[in-house]
């Protein structure tokens, strides 16, 4: 039999032909594809990332390239079977194809989200508010982000071909970055799959991404200060990686995410008989077996009350016994071959490393019987745990044996659990399984310096928790040391890596011109059409309204605690009021918010439909009896998120800055109104 010989994807082509590396199956052996022999000009690669990929990108704007995010998610669940049956050569059940298919397209969901919800109708997004650098208020100063206008690379591990190019593809595009992706050549079958599925979509502008099967060759020489490099792997891999002569001379941004040691702590107030105890047990063996251990987030410490040590063995090596591993046709199995033969002997010699000075409590000699044809020429392992015999200077703290393998590791007390947990120098995550809030506040802090992500595991949560080994996308993917040293994921925090930040300062007119937003101070547009009287096309950011006056009586007190119930020892109460910081019965602060919009609201049917929300509220002084207030309703900031309602009308976001100022122009209330504004067409 033949295999077919995979094909980079390169400046708008497939390429490759001749036949390289043969790639196997996990399950069987049998041949899978093979790497192409064919060169890559990576100077071409570059050129049409820069020239073609680039201009695409950015004559979109985030909301249009969250729009495609959306449409690609849709494409890519509707064609997902299509994985399903390549992912399966990986070695990978149902449930571990779920995790890396639809758990990409999902990604790609929560960032189409991401930009839609955080992110504006251009390509500038303003890090605010800006801030006054003079005395007259004619000198301001900001921060802006703005796309790096480079390309990404991004060089993935073999354990998620799917999830891991999406994962890091979807916050590059919203951010208007072009980029490169380098799977682990294991597995580069199935993202080569996924590539070619991308391309069948239409829906990316030319030059939005490439694929590269095989090496980088002379890649990372060429790259240029503005571009980025982004690693998934070991952790030898990331060192040699982060020193790269180029990389260091052209200071090019470089994030790892390495394979880590990650424990999960059984708090010494959890007995045998609690729920929490099974949930600790569930959850080692659950990481254990998904995906065949083959996670970089999996559970490689297990540490544990010494007092619990052998229940906590017995209860794990039984879940384990029930665990049928063979081929995943097989309705039956429940665990995998690991991604390759290669890895296969990686593990066999690193479980070698890690019995030395442990005992095996649970592994190949424990009944391990493949099921499945041809199971005998496949890459499975079995689910080994393993107990160290002196915790705090076992093997397990620096070597990893990226399969189905732990170690347990038994303390005597809270402050050992906690020297254990660091002895991993850096993990991705950690879980900590326990009873009582008191205990989680004990501990959660002390270990937080060595994690990117904790899991604090009890009755409560376990329900709806998605588990110790899954990296969401709206919560930071990424730990400290060993781990690496970086970040991915955590919703908008991931799209800002691939934008620039600026600080800006000059005139809040020229700070309004470049954010889009208005800044207080800068040139206003008034006229005789009230702002809410415009469609969302006409108006502009700086329209705006200054309202007529209004004093504020006694009578506007007692009305507005009578409708509303608060009566406030500071509206009613004379004597008590005068014995406060404000000497004096004050308006509440609701009535002055009320009265403002009374103020500025144009009351007929028009474009404005519905406010939705308000931001940056404040109370900024006191309003007592007597006091005159008036408002300012300005056009901050319009967003664009080509929606129709139910009728086909078009509609858009405005937020409107509001400054409600006292008969002296003293701000006493300050805030933004988030309203849904009609097009005309």
């Amino acid at each position: 039999m033949t295999a077919a010989v995979l094909q980079s994807h390169i400046a708008g082509r497939w390429l490759g032909a001749k036949p390289a590396q043969l790639l196997r199956s996990a399950v069987n052996g049998k041949p899978v594809a093979s790497t192409h022999a064919d060169s890559i000009d990576f100077g071409e690669a570059l050129h049409h990332a820069r020239t073609v990929g680039l201009p695409n990108l950015l004559k979109l704007d985030f909301q249009q390239r969250a729009a495609i995010l959306k449409a690609l998610a849709k494409y890519l669940n509707d064609n997902k079977e299509a994985l399903y049956a390549v992912s399966a050569h990986t070695g990978a059940t149902r449930q571990d194809g779920w995790i890396d298919i639809e758990g990409g397209s999902g990604t790609l969901f929560a960032y189409s989200s991401v930009g839609s919800n955080d992110l504006p109708s251009g390509n500038v997004v303003h890090e605010g508010p800006a801030v006054p650098l003079g005395k007259k208020g004619a000198f301001a100063g900001t921060h802006i982000l703005v796309p790096r206008r480079g390309v990404a690379v991004h060089i993935n591990a073999f354990n998620f071909p799917v999830w891991g190019l999406l994962e890091k593809f979807a916050p590059t595009f919203l951010a208007g970055m072009p980029c490169i992706g380098k799977p682990a050549t294991a597995t580069s079958y199935l993202t080569e799959a996924l590539v070619r599925l991308i391309e069948q979509s239409g829906l990316l502008p030319a030059g939005a991404l490439q694929l590269v099967i095989g090496g980088t060759g002379d890649l990372l020489d060429r790259l240029e200060g503005n571009d980025v490099v982004t690693f998934t792997g070991s952790a030898d891999t990331a060192a040699k990686l982060r020193v790269h002569p180029n990389l260091v001379k052209q200071s090019i941004s470089f994030n790892a995410e390495a394979d880590s040691l990650n424990c999960a702590i059984l708090a010494p107030d959890v007995s045998p008989d609690s729920e929490e105890f099974e949930l600790f047990v569930r959850e080692v063996a659950r990481e254990m077996t998904v995906k065949a251990g083959q996670k970089c987030t999996a559970i490689r410490r297990a540490i544990v009350p010494k007092q619990h040590v052998a229940i906590a063995a017995e209860r794990i090596a039984a879940r384990l016994a029930k665990t049928v591993v063979g081929d995943p046709a097989n309705e039956s199995v429940r665990m995998g071959a690991l991604a390759s033969h290669a890895q296969l002997q990686d593990v066999s010699e690193r479980v070698a490393e890690l019995q030395q000075n442990a005992e095996v409590i649970y592994g190949a000699k424990s009944g391990f019987a493949p099921v499945g044809a041809g199971v005998a020429e496949g890459a499975f392992f079995a689910p080994t745990l393993l107990l160290a015999k002196d915790a705090m200077n076992h093997a397990a703290h620096d070597v990893e044996a990226f399969g189905p393998v732990s170690t347990l590791m038994p303390y005597a007390d809270v402050e050992e659990a906690v020297a254990l947990a660091a002895r991993g120098r850096g993990s991705l995550v950690g879980t900590l399984v326990t009873s009582h809030p008191a205990t989680a506040a004990l501990i959660v802090p002390q270990i937080a310096a060595w994690h990117g992500r904790l899991l604090i595991l009890d009755h409560e949560a376990a329900p709806e928790s998605t588990g110790h080994g899954s990296p969401l996308p709206l919560l930071k993917h990424g730990g400290p040391g060993r781990a690496g040293g970086g970040e991915e994921l955590g919703g908008v925090r991931a799209v800002t890596h691939y934008l620039q930040r600026a600080a800006l300062q000059g005139s809040p007119t020229m700070i309004t011109a470049v954010t889009g937003e208005y800044t207080r101070g800068a040139a206003l547009r008034e006229g005789d059409v009230h702002p809410f009287r415009r469609y969302f096309e006409e108006l502009q950011v700086g329209d705006s309204l200054l309202t007529h006056r209004r004093t504020v009586s006694e009578a506007d007190i007692v009305a507005f605690g009578g409708i509303s119930g608060d009566y406030f020892y500071m509206h009613f109460d004379e004597i008590a009021a005068k014995d406060s910081p404000f000497g004096k019965r004050i308006a509440h602060g609701y009535f002055v918010l009320s009265a403002a919009a009374g103020l500025f609201v144009s009351p007929a049917p028009g474009p404005v439909l519905a406010n939705y929300g308000l931001d940056t509220l404040r109370f900024v002084k006191p309003v007592g009896i007597g006091d005159t207030i008036q408002a300012r309703l300005t056009c901050k900031r319009k967003i664009d998120r080509n929606r129709k309602d139910a009728k086909g009308v078009g509609q858009g976001v405005v937020a409107w800055d509001v400054a409600v100022t006292n008969q002296d122009g003293e701000i006493v209330a300050s805030y933004d109104i988030l309203t849904l504004v009609a097009k005309r067409s």
